[in-house]
C-alpha cells in the first residue's frame, strides 16, 4: 500500500504524528476551539414523525418546510426504523472495520464506478490533502442488483444491512412526500423526478487521530445527492455551517439527522438549502457514521419545479436542467473545491 493509503493498514495504532499528506494548510484547518455547540443555537430542529400521518399532519409538514428553508438540517425521532435494526447496523460496521487487514482489503478499490468498494480519504486519485477516514461504499437500490457484491464477512453482513437499507428507504420516501407537500407540490412530485431512483450508503470509519487539529475526517462540503439520512454512533464529529460559524451536532440516540442535498436545492429553486458540513476527528475514540444517500438515477433530468418558477414574480429558474450523471461527474472530479458545485449549473 502507498503512503496515501496509510489508513487502510493497521499502522494507524502506532502513529504519533499526522503524516504530512494529511496536514491541511494553516488557513484551512478546523480551528476546533472556535466551534459552537448546537445546544444553544437551535440549529438542528427535532421533528417527531409520529404524527406525520395523523391529525397534526399539516403542523409536521410546516416544521419540515421551515427546517429545510432555514437550516438545511433536521433530526427525526419516531421514524419507524426499529431500534434493534439500528443497533445491528452499528455492530456490523464495527465488526467489519475490526476485521484483519487482509480481509478488509478484499473490498478495496479506488475506482468510483464500482458499486461496492472500500477506500480511504475522498478521492485517492485527485486529493491534494488526504482525509482521515476509511469508508465502505455500497449501492443498495434495487437490492437484488447489488447485494451479491457486498462483503460476506462478517457472516450476517448482507442480511442485516439489507434489512436496514429497506427500512431506511421507507423512511426516505415518507420524507420526500412530506418535503414535496411543504413546497406546495403534489405529494409524489419529488419522487417522480428521480427516474428509477438511486440509493447508496457508506460506512465511514474515523480512527483516533494523534493531532486532530491538523486534519479532517472530511472537509467542508455539500452533498451532491437529493437527501441524506445520517446515522451517528455516540462519538461527536459532525459539524454544520450556520451563519458563518461551525456548529457541532452531537449525537442523540435513536434519531436520524436529515440533510438537504444539492438536487433538492435545485428542485426547490433555491427555497431549500444544501448546507456545508464536515467531519472532524478526535484523539481518543474511533467514530463510525452511516449515511444513506438518496439520489436520482443517473439519466434523470433535474430542474426546478415549474410551480416554483415565476418570471413575472421575480422567481426565475436559478439552474439549468442537467442529468444527475452530469452533476455527479463534475462533483467527483473536482473534489471539495471552495465554490459549491451548484454554482456551475446556474442559469
Amino acid at each position: 500500500m502507498s503512503k496515501m493509503n496509510l489508513l487502510l493498514t493497521d499502522l494507524v495504532s502506532g502513529v504519533n504524528h499526522v503524516p504530512t499528506n494529511y496536514i491541511w494548510p494553516i488557513s484551512d484547518r478546523p480551528n476546533l476551539t472556535e466551534v459552537e455547540k448546537s445546544e444553544g443555537s437551535n440549529l438542528i430542529p427535532v421533528i417527531d414523525l409520529q404524527d406525520l400521518h395523523g391529525p397534526d399532519h399539516l403542523h409536521v409538514i410546516a416544521k419540515i418546510g421551515l427546517a429545510c428553508q432555514h437550516h438545511g438540517f433536521f433530526r427525526v425521532k419516531n421514524h419507524g426504523v426499529p431500534e434493534t435494526m439500528i443497533e445491528n447496523v452499528h455492530r456490523i460496521a464495527r465488526e467489519f472495520f475490526r476485521l484483519p487487514e487482509s480481509e478488509r482489503l478484499k473490498n478495496y478499490s479506488d475506482d468510483p464506478s464500482k458499486t461496492t468498494r472500500l477506500s480511504t480519504s475522498f478521492n485517492v486519485k485527485t486529493d491534494k490533502v488526504s482525509s482521515w477516514r476509511n469508508f465502505l461504499r455500497l449501492h443498495c437500490h434495487p437490492l437484488q442488483n447489488y447485494v451479491h457484491d457486498w462483503p460476506t464477512n462478517p457472516p450476517s453482513f448482507r442480511e442485516e444491512v439489507a434489512e436496514y437499507c429497506t427500512s431506511v428507504r421507507g423512511l426516505t420516501l415518507r420524507l420526500l412526500g412530506a418535503i414535496s407537500e411543504s413546497l406546495g407540490l403534489d405529494r409524489d412530485y419529488v419522487s417522480g423526478q428521480l427516474g428509477s431512483h438511486g440509493q447508496h450508503m457508506a460506512m465511514n470509519y474515523y480512527p483516533p487521530c494523534p493531532e486532530p487539529e491538523l486534519t479532517y475526517g472530511l472537509p467542508g462540503h455539500t452533498d451532491p445527492n437529493l437527501i441524506t439520512i445520517l446515522l451517528q454512533d455516540d462519538v461527536p464529529g459532525l459539524q454544520v455551517s450556520h451563519k458563518g460559524k461551525w456548529v457541532a451536532v452531537n449525537p442523540i440516540p435513536n434519531t436520524f439527522i436529515i440533510n438537504i442535498g444539492d438536487q433538492m436545492q435545485v428542485i426547490s429553486n433555491d427555497r431549500y438549502k444544501s448546507v456545508l458540513h464536515r467531519a472532524v476527528v478526535n484523539s481518543d475514540r474511533e467514530r463510525i457514521s452511516i449515511p444513506t444517500f438518496y439520489c436520482p438515477s443517473p439519466d434523470a433530468v433535474i430542474g426546478s419545479a415549474p410551480e416554483l418558477v415565476d418570471d413575472e414574480d421575480r422567481r426565475p429558474a436559478v439552474y439549468k436542467k442537467f442529468t444527475y450523471q452530469e452533476y455527479y461527474d463534475k462533483f467527483w472530479n473536482r473534489g471539495f473545491a471552495t465554490e459549491c458545485c451548484l454554482d456551475m449549473f446556474k442559469v
